[in-house]
Order: C-alpha cells, then sequence, then structure tokens
C-alpha cells in the first residue's frame, strides 16, 4: 500500500512538473521575444576590434546575468534519456532560455548607457547542482561584452 502511494506521488509531481514547467516555459518565451524586438537596435557581434565607424565611440564593459532552474519533469525525463543515451531536449531549452535572457539583460544596460553596439560578447555558463550534487538544478549564465557608445552620449553620461 505504501509503494502505491509512493508511486501516486511521484506521478503527481511528474504532471505538475511538466504542467507549471511548460506553462513558465511559454510565458518566458513570450517575454523574450518582446523584449528582444525592443533590443533590436542593439547589434551585438563576437568581433574583438570595433568596425570602422565605431572608432570614436566610448566604451564600457556591460554583463547580464541570469539563474534559471529546471522543473521536476525535466529532470526525471533527463534521467531516463541518460540511461539509453541521446539529446536532452528539456536542457536544452533552458540552456536556450538562458543565454537569451542573459544576452537581453546585457541588451538593457547598454541600452541605459546609450550604446550602439556590443562588440567581443561572450558567454560563461556554469552549472548548480542539486540533490547534492546527483543532476543539474539550475544552470547560470552570464553574457558580457564592450558596450559602444557614441561620443555625444558618451560625454552626456
Amino acid at each position: 500500500m505504501e509503494s502505491l502511494f509512493q508511486i501516486g506521488v511521484f506521478l503527481v509531481l511528474l504532471a505538475l512538473g511538466f504542467f507549471f514547467g511548460r506553462r513558465a516555459e511559454s510565458q518566458h518565451y513570450k517575454s523574450i521575444l518582446k523584449r528582444e524586438d525592443e533590443l533590436r537596435h542593439i547589434v551585438i557581434t563576437t568581433d574583438r576590434l570595433p568596425p570602422p565607424e565605431f572608432v570614436r565611440h566610448g566604451s564600457t564593459l556591460v554583463s547580464g546575468s541570469v539563474v534559471i532552474s529546471v522543473d521536476y519533469f525535466k529532470v526525471v525525463t533527463a534521467g531516463l534519456r541518460n540511461l539509453v543515451g541521446g539529446r536532452i531536449r528539456g536542457y536544452e531549452s533552458l540552456l536556450d532560455r538562458a543565454r537569451r535572457e542573459a544576452l537581453l539583460r546585457m541588451q538593457a544596460k547598454a541600452d541605459d548607457l546609450g550604446a550602439e553596439a556590443i562588440i567581443n560578447t561572450k558567454f560563461e555558463t556554469s552549472r548548480i547542482s542539486g540533490n547534492a550534487g546527483n543532476g543539474i538544478g539550475s544552470m547560470e549564465v552570464l553574457a558580457y561584452g564592450t558596450a559602444m557608445i557614441p561620443p555625444v552620449a558618451a560625454h552626456a553620461a
């Protein structure tokens, strides 16, 4: 009887993880798409040196950081996927959302400074373990780069 109860609790947690995780992910993607459209005017590049049109611009370091947690459903499905191998799509979407959110936070800081572009953009990713190191609990992504601020905005700041 006790094992039947445990299976029931597991299935309920799995269903709740699926429902609420999917809902939160969907809302986050909607927010990301809206903010990406709003900040599209800030060019992001991985080039180390500024293009010629930015040579007279001022520059400063900008960064954006985010920690995103994985839901219970993704933990269970990833555990099952580890048994047979292959892509873990749930973690791919987690990493995609984290990277895009970190970029958006970096762009927002650059926009506040009046920047037109961000060059030499880089990412740092780290795993924050859950369950005493037995899997991914959360993921942190840091995006950073050099904001290129036009001369007029550079003197005003």
